[in-house]
This record gives structure tokens, C-alpha cells and sequence, in this order.
């Protein structure tokens, strides 16, 4: 009887522990979905659209492209740094409280940040308190869902990954038209309008399930003793030193090199969005056929490959092509994220914390790279060649630590679901 599988006890909300299985559907199950969706809309898919940000910080506020990429930089950080302490929090119960913060921080940061006249302002209200605001929603989302499918997991997690795509495809639209228009504080106030619209409804109908809930440290160190899950945040690493380069330098570097007009070099960032979305609809399929992982794998490679081929960009026509193979390889790869961390985690009660530590490990990876990237162009004199040497090599020397990970989890099998 279905009765027999509630146990009384406490939990992290009122009511008892539901020990049944992932539901792997249902309304319930589906609204969650649709809601992360929601979250990596308005905190992933704001960051993607940085690019356009970064091209009139360039050009408004008279700091080089170093220094203004920062402010993605910080961004991305506190966003991925902020997971482990979100994810462990919504494993010891506190989800609706963090998601309730996260949601409050992300609405005053960009208001805030719409306001601001001069570098320090922006880098503190839209690096620091968009980049926590977000750090504190994102995970506890995330994590949820995973609890909600077991079957169906890939899919419901790549839906929710598309939510980074279609948002950074939506915002990078209105900065490409308000901006010229309005300026940056109207173009800020509507996205912060539609945080508002999008992130309130989501604090009601995100709903963690009854289930046991693991008392732990924030931080699981034992998990890095495991070499696949060891291998797989190393892998990760290296892939997100190089991965964000040409969303935050690619407009730059139309403009600089190929001598585009602005509203050109904006729509390359529409489209790298915009196929992201589609780039992520087929493995999303693929997945429970095939494997998160073993898509991962080949999708990291093929996209560091092409990252090495856009030195060898120069014209429109083939920037407009790297541009979509990138994006739709890139999308593919990121959807696959979730998932394959997920393969490697047998305790549901854990897929916070875990996924929140592997998160913040890619927080200091964005802190460091475009950063990074961007003192390798200026020393370079404005070529952006060691820059896209950097992000291609880092890529690939990502991928073989990734392999190292499979072969840790499941040996040397090749036809093995994973």
C-alpha cells in the first residue's frame, strides 16, 4: 500500500518522509521543471549575455577589456561559488528560504546596478549581488529536479539547461535594442522587471519533495577521494577556463578585427544563444539512450577544436560560422552537465551538496579565465590569438580528464550506459 512507504519522522519540511521512488513525471514533477527552467533563464541566461554588456562597458566607461570583464567574471564566480552553500542549504531544508534570498538579492542587484554612474558601482551590484543572488538559486533548482526523475532525468535536466540558452538569446535582445534606445538603466530596470515576473511565481511552485534529507558539512570532502567524481570536477575545470571566452570576447573581437558595427557584433551573440537552444534538444533525447556522459565526452572535444579554429577567423561570413557550430556544440555539451554529474551520484539525498562543490570549483575557472583572456589580449596588442589558444587547449586537456572519469566509474568498457 502506498501508505506503507510514508514513514513518520522529521524532515526538512513538515509532513512525512516520502520513501517512494521518483515520481519520473506528473504535474508536480513537470512544474518543477518548467520553474528551473525559469531560474536558468533569469541567472544563466543573463550571464550569456554579457557579451553586449561588455561592449558598451568598453566603450562608455573608458576601461580596457580586461578590467570591464570582470564584472562577468565576478558574476559568473559568486554564481558558482555560492552553489556549495545553497546546495548543502537545500539539502538540511532550508530551500525556500534560500531560493526567497537568492530571489530578493537578484531583483536589488540589478535595479541597483541600473543606477550606478561609474566601474566600482556595477562591479558591486551586478558582479557581487547578481552573482550571489543567483548562486543561491540556481542549485537548490537544480538539485530538485534530480529528485523528481530517475528515467528521465537527462531530459528534465537538459530542459532546465535550455533555460541558460533561451535566456541569454531573450536578454541579449534587449540590450541589442533598448540600449541604442533607452540606455543602460532602462535597458537594467526591464530585465529587472522581468526577474520580477518570472522569479516570484517561481518561489510558489517550486516544491522539494519529502524525502530523507543527509546531515552533513557544507563541503563533502570525501567525495574527491572518489576518482571518478575527482576526475570529473578536474575535467570541468579546465573546460570552463576556456569555455565562456568567446561569449564575453566575440563581439570585442568582431569589432576589433573584422570591423563590424556594433549591432552586427551584438547578433553574434543572439545566435550563439539561439542555437545553444537547439544544440541542446538532441542529446537531450539522446541521453538516456546513450548516456550523459558519453555524450558529454565527444561533444567537450569537438567543441575545444573548434575553439582552435577561430584563430583562424577573418572574415563575417566565417565568424558567423564558427559562431553557430560553437553555440550548438557548446549548448549541447552544457545540457549534458547536470545529467552526468547526476550518473555519478547514487545518493539523492547528496546531489546538493555534490553539485553545488562541483558549481563553485567552476566559479574560480570563470573567475580566472576571462579574465585571463582578456590580459592575453592586451599584451598581445589587441590580437586575440594566445587568447583563443588559451580557451581551445584548456578545453581539450579538460576532456581527457573526463575520459579519466569514465574509466574510473565504469572501466574500459566502451558500450556501457553512463
Amino acid at each position: 500500500m502506498a501508505t506503507n512507504s510514508l514513514i513518520r519522522g522529521k524532515s526538512n519540511v513538515d509532513g512525512p518522509i516520502d520513501n517512494d521512488p521518483p515520481p519520473d513525471g506528473g504535474i508536480r514533477a513537470w512544474t518543477v521543471v518548467a520553474m528551473c527552467h525559469v531560474v536558468g533563464f533569469n541567472t544563466w541566461g543573463f550571464l550569456s549575455s554579457f557579451g553586449v554588456l561588455q561592449s558598451f562597458y568598453v566603450a562608455h566607461l573608458g576601461q580596457p577589456p580586461s578590467e570591464i570583464s570582470w564584472i562577468g567574471s565576478v558574476q559568473g564566480f559568486m554564481l558558482f561559488f555560492f552553489s556549495a552553500f545553497s546546495g548543502r542549504l537545500s539539502d538540511a531544508g532550508y530551500f525556500h528560504q534560500t531560493l526567497f534570498v537568492g530571489t530578493a538579492l537578484l531583483i536589488l542587484g540589478v535595479f541597483s546596478a541600473s543606477v550606478a554612474t561609474n566601474y566600482w558601482q556595477l562591479l558591486l551590484s551586478q558582479g557581487v549581488c547578481v552573482g550571489i543572488g543567483g548562486g543561491l538559486i540556481f542549485i537548490p533548482a537544480l538539485s530538485l529536479v534530480a529528485t523528481y526523475f530517475i528515467k528521465r532525468r537527462s531530459l528534465a535536466l537538459s530542459i532546465c539547461a535550455c533555460g541558460n540558452s533561451v535566456g541569454g538569446l531573450f536578454y541579449a535582445a534587449i540590450l541589442q535594442n533598448v540600449l541604442p534606445k533607452l540606455g543602460i538603466g532602462w535597458a537594467l530596470r526591464i530585465i529587472g522587471l522581468v526577474f520580477v515576473a518570472t522569479l516570484i511565481p517561481a518561489n510558489f511552485f517550486l516544491k522539494p519533495r519529502r524525502i530523507k534529507r543527509s546531515k552533513g558539512p557544507i563541503v563533502e570532502w570525501s567525495a574527491f577521494k572518489e576518482p571518478p567524481y575527482a576526475f570529473f570536477a578536474g575535467g570541468m575545470f579546465l573546460w570552463m577556463l576556456g569555455m565562456w571566452v568567446p561569449v564575453f570576447y566575440l563581439g570585442s573581437f568582431a569589432k576589433d578585427r573584422i570591423s563590424i558595427d556594433t549591432k552586427n557584433a551584438a547578433t553574434l551573440l543572439l545566435i550563439i544563444n539561439g542555437v545553444g537552444v537547439a544544440g541542446r534538444v538532441v542529446p537531450a533525447l539522446l541521453a538516456p539512450t546513450i548516456g550523459p556522459m558519453n555524450l558529454l565526452i565527444p561533444l567537450t572535444f569537438i567543441s575545444g577544436l573548434i575553439l582552435l579554429c577561430w584563430a583562424g577567423v577573418n572574415s563575417y561570413a566565417g565568424l558567423v560560422a564558427f559562431d553557430v557550430f560553437y553555440g550548438i556544440l557548446i549548448g549541447a555539451a552544457q545540457g549534458m552537465l547536470p545529467p552526468s554529474l547526476g550518473s555519478l551520484t547514487s545518493d539523492l539525498s547528496k546531489m546538493g551538496v555534490r553539485m553545488g562543490m562541483i558549481f563553485s570549483l567552476l566559479g574560480f575557472a570563470i573567475l580566472i579565465g576571462n579574465p585571463l583572456a582578456g590580459a592575453l589580449i592586451t599584451t598581445d596588442h589587441g590580437k586575440y590569438l594566445s587568447a583563443q589558444m588559451f580557451a581551445g587547449t584548456s578545453m581539450i586537456a579538460g576532456v581527457a580528464l573526463l575520459v579519466a572519469a569514465r574509466i574510473a566509474r565504469v572501466g574500459w568498457k566502451l558500450f556501457v550506459l553512463i
